[in-house]
């Protein structure tokens, strides 16, 4: 089955413990992010402490309820330029709640090599993100199957990252 728009959405309303993103591409296409994209490129950055927006409100309202919300990305260096713009708001969404952990594979065997992209709802519901090679998203679609490999995944990616201020911290150096 095939997600989009409402039946898409309500799966970020309607979680009950945990929504979980594993995030494997160096970029992503997202047509939303276009003219931010840009405005990057010529300079523009946002300021974390005063930056806002659905999203990070979305996040304050998970974490009031109780709930957690997370995603691993994992990297190599040099980082895209899409993974440098990226990182811009996840300081902020970090701030609001979100559990982002960076697990950063350059110079050494990833140990998800071969799993793309997905979320789990719950650890009962796993939607896979597919996407072309250069980060266009195809569709997204709901795994019909065992999820205990994906919860397996989760255990990995979140053993073998750290947390994204942590990671920042140590590009600096």
């Amino acid at each position: 089955m095939l997600l989009d728009g409402d039946a898409w959405q309500s799966r970020f309303r309607n979680f009950q413990s945990e929504a979980w993103r594993l995030e494997t591409l160096p970029a992503y296409v997202m047509p939303q992010e276009a003219e931010d994209l840009r405005a990057f490129r010529a300079g523009a950055v946002v300021d974390p402490h005063a930056y806002s927006n659905d999203y990070t409100e979305d996040l304050k309202r998970v974490r009031r309820e109780g709930k957690v919300k997370g995603r691993v990305h994992i990297v190599t260096r040099p980082l895209s330029e899409y993974l440098r713009f990226e990182f811009m708001y996840y300081l902020p969404h970090a701030w609001a709640g979100e559990d982002i952990r960076i697990m950063d594979v350059t110079g050494r065997p990833n140990p998800l090599a071969g799993v793309q992209d997905f979320w789990m709802f719950d650890r009962k519901e796993v939607v896979l993100m597919n996407y072309r090679t250069d980060g266009t998203q195809i569709n997204r679609e709901v795994f019909e199957g065992d999820v205990s490999p994906f919860i397996e995944y989760q255990r990995i990616a979140l053993a073998e990252a750290v947390p994204f201020e942590e990671y920042v911290k140590g590009l600096d150096s």
